[in-house]
């Protein structure tokens, strides 16, 4: 049932479907898929208390996600991004090397993508990141888990087959699936070195089917509701937050729809880092993504294909 709200994102507890949960009654899911479809069809977001995934669990992750971060860049530049042939998304983003929103200059955060769950690729594992392949991979494949249960219900909430999407997202962990999970830092921000523009992540959506979004206590996070303001979207402890992203968006004919988000700059003074998780889930790659409603609102379009092209876009590639 929804055990509250905060700002205008509604709050969904998932006790009855979570991860520790094995057997689930029919009505149990019926009412778990009305409130998703409420919440993304409305706002495209919502907070979802009491997944199985615990707060320990997360801090684990920034943990020792931090501690790659404080390195010296010469001791993160063989993890860089594009260094890893068959998951060219994996690795290390630079600081202000990606633009979210093109528009604007280059964002104040680093990332590490873990995209490849590959034991034999090369990690961070020497010194303070010992165990770093560990905890990236374990945490991946929990979130793999919850989303392939939202996943369910969303396809249940629109009265359709629950293997609908599913079926698109059968190699999440594999080559033939880009889904990835993103560490992200926020240093402090020296305001007089900020560029005119700058923030610490642009206005964007997302690309894929759904984000799974885990915040630290430093807020900053804002999403643009359907009156075009942008509103606070601050951390509940122990909540996720779900959102809904563009795939998504066309293979429901704009049932779910994918809103803008963005990462404001902190108060002047303000010398706080920030940090936060996400679980970008992506359609295997080679999945065709059509109107599920046998439309043609939007042409059919490859899962592969449409990444790459709003990855080039964020990274200024023609």
């Amino acid at each position: 049932m929804s055990i509250g709200v905060s700002t205008d994102i509604p709050v969904v507890d998932f006790s009855a479907y979570n991860l520790n949960e094995t057997g689930v009654l029919d009505e149990q899911l019926d009412l778990l898929s009305k409130e998703l479809k409420r919440a993304f069809t409305e706002v495209g977001f919502v907070y979802v208390a009491n997944s199985g995934i615990t707060q320990q669990e997360v801090e684990g992750v920034m943990d020792i996600s931090k501690k790659f971060f404080l390195q010296p860049d010469e001791l993160k530049l063989p993890f860089s991004r594009k260094s890893f042939p068959d998951t060219p998304n994996h690795g290390w983003v630079a600081f202000k090397s990606e633009r979210l929103n093109p528009r604007r200059p280059g964002d104040l955060k680093e990332a590490f993508n873990t995209e490849s769950l590959r034991p034999d690729i090369n990690w961070p594992s020497s010194g303070s990141v010992s165990g770093f392949r560990e905890v990236q991979t374990s945490f991946f494949l929990r979130c793999k888990e919850l989303s392939l249960r939202v996943l369910r219900l969303m396809a249940l909430s629109l009265d359709l087959d629950p293997e609908v999407f599913l079926s698109a997202h059968r190699f999440i962990g594999t080559k033939d699936n880009a889904t990835t999970l993103r560490s992200l830092y926020y240093p402090p921000v020296n305001s007089e070195r900020v560029e005119e523009g700058q923030l610490r992540c642009g206005e964007h959506s997302d690309y894929g089917s759904i984000t799974l979004l885990f915040l630290s206590s430093v807020g900053g996070l804002q999403v643009r509701n359907r009156s075009g303001d942008y509103i606070s979207a601050s951390s509940i402890p122990g909540a996720i937050l779900i959102n809904i992203a563009d795939l998504m968006q066309r293979w429901t004919s704009d049932r779910f729809i994918s809103v803008l988000h963005k990462v404001s700059l902190p108060p002047a003074g303000d010398s706080n880092t920030r940090q936060s998780l996400a679980f970008f889930v992506q359609p295997d790659n080679e999945a065709l993504i059509t109107c599920c409603d046998g439309s043609d609102k939007y042409p059919p379009v490859n899962s592969l294909a449409y990444l790459n092209q709003r990855f080039n876009d964020s990274y200024g590639l023609k």
